[in-house]
């Protein structure tokens, strides 16, 4: 692959510009946040080329953003983050993804390491019998096309509902768990059908559940306000979405916008990054089907939260109370939204694409919940399997430049057939069993994929974004247990 040739523009040490004038067409110019060293290897991968096709898409505004987790995707970047005018702009599949509402969900507990570590093999046994993983896994719970509807609209509380989980989750999930607008009559019987089976499952892929241990807190004050108050902490971090349901939402509603592309005459750059307006039938259609696959993500987290919580009451012999097993929050990182920004001094309505990017709101903001109105919304942002992960805050910067948008993980540094050539996933259970790391998959060999060498570090990314000042760490945790996909 010839690397990437075009011009950027240093704007300081950890935001880089692509000129409006690099392609002809470009609507608004390009901003990425990294450091120098990232920006030579995303030069070489070619995702700069997709942040400014992006910028080529109607009624865009500010720039199209890439966050430091940047990696190739289907039209957008992985790690993509562009807001369009609601009067004026389209609405893209492709700057959400495959898989709607993939997200984190954080639980806290009043458990130390010393507790867990001597029942870890019991917990990570006991949450894979109990949680379903790995490709087309079938779920605990069976519904049929009325409940399936009803999940579609109500998300996570329709979780709650049933007795999978408590209010208290609802006040501390994006959205509250429930998007509106979701329309199960903008949902195809196959993605139905998919989706029946599937609610309650991890899934496959990058997909997984890990019992982590605080590491190290920066910022004590805020940590304290999420529950998590000191070293050797136990946290439990759910990554999954709405798995085949909202894949196959994704593949219909893509057929739909590349003949509403013709039928619009919009032009674009780049067949995959098809879309419709956001205000015409296609456009709100996919707007209502996206809704559906993203309340059933939400309920699926819902569900692997209440099991996560008897697996360890099980296990440990301790009571919810105990336990102390809230949750900290619970965020979509896969997701168009409608919002209310302030672009060049006025408050516009926008849809945000947020693709592998998490949203980040500050202090005070009206959508933040009530509990962290001082502190900012909380930010999750898992690393790879062998290394940590972190948890941070939103800021009025990330409002001010990125819509309220930060990264969302690590980035992959590897494609998934490269990993599995350059390793062998019984030799990555090894490594991580030597570093004192208990993992469980449904297939070994696929673990190849995941580990550690596949992927950017997550340090090194959270590190831009706080010193971007787009988010600002609070905590780091590391890995003790995992269940992959």
């Amino acid at each position: 692959m010839t690397p990437w040739q075009g011009q950027l523009i240093k704007v300081d040490d950890y935001r880089w510009k692509i000129p409006e004038n690099y392609k002809t067409g470009m609507r608004v110019p390009g901003l990425i946040y990294a450091s120098k060293e990232m920006l030579e290897s995303m030069c070489e991968e070619q995702t700069l080329e997709q942040v400014a096709n992006v910028a080529f898409l109607p009624g865009i505004v500010g720039y199209s953003l890439a966050m430091p987790d940047i990696h190739w995707g289907y039209g957008f970047p992985i790690g993509g983050v562009a807001a369009m005018d609601v009067r004026s702009g389209v609405i893209s599949p492709g700057g959400v993804g495959y898989d709607i509402n993939c997200g984190v969900r954080l639980l806290r507990s009043n458990l130390s390491e010393a507790e867990v570590r001597p029942k870890i093999n019991q917990l990570i046994n006991g949450l894979f019998l109990d949680i379903p993983s790995g490709l087309g896994s079938e779920g605990k719970i069976r519904v049929g096309q009325k409940e399936m509807n009803e999940l579609m609209v109500e998300g996570a509380r329709w979780a709650v509902r049933r007795g999978l989980g408590s209010h208290e989750d609802l006040d501390v999930t994006e959205e509250n768990g429930c998007i509106g607008g979701a329309d199960p009559g903008k949902i195809s019987d196959k993605a139905a059908k998919r989706g029946m089976p599937q609610a309650g499952t991890l899934g496959s892929g990058n997909h997984f559940l890990e019992i982590q241990i605080v590491k190290e807190i920066f910022d004590s004050d805020t940590a304290s306000v999420m529950g998590i108050t000191e070293i050797g902490q136990i946290l439990v971090l759910i990554h999954t979405g709405s798995r085949g349901f909202g894949h196959q939402v994704c593949t219909d509603h893509l057929r739909v916008m590349e003949q509403a592309v013709s039928k619009y005459g919009i032009k674009l750059p780049d067949r995959q990054l098809a879309c419709a307006p956001i205000e015409s039938s296609e456009g709100q259609d996919y707007l209502a089907a996206m809704a559906c696959a993203a309340n059933y993500a939400w309920a699926n987290r819902q569900c692997i939260a209440h099991w996560i919580r008897e697996v360890f009451s099980r296990v440990l012999g301790k009571g919810p109370e105990k336990l102390g097993m809230k949750q900290v929050y619970d965020v979509a990182h896969n997701i168009a939204k409608i919002e209310e920004h302030v672009i060049d001094g006025r408050k516009l309505k926008v849809c945000v694409h947020r693709k592998g990017a998490t949203r980040a709101f500050p202090a005070g903001h009206k959508d933040t919940p009530d509990c962290y109105k001082k502190i900012g919304q909380p930010v999750l942002v898992p690393g790879d399997m062998g290394r940590c992960s972190f948890i941070a805050v939103g800021t009025h910067k990330a409002m001010d430049e990125t819509f309220g948008s930060t990264c969302h993980g690590a980035g992959r540094m590897m494609s998934r057939g490269a990993a599995r050539r350059s390793m062998r996933g019984a030799d990555v259970v090894l490594e991580l069993g030597r570093r004192g790391i208990t993992v469980k998959a449904e297939n070994i060999p696929s673990l190849a994929e995941e580990a550690s060498q596949a992927y950017k570090d997550v340090t090194e990314i959270i590190d831009v974004v706080h010193k971007a000042g787009i988010s600002r760490k609070v905590a780091l945790a590391v890995p003790m247990g995992i269940i992959k996909g």
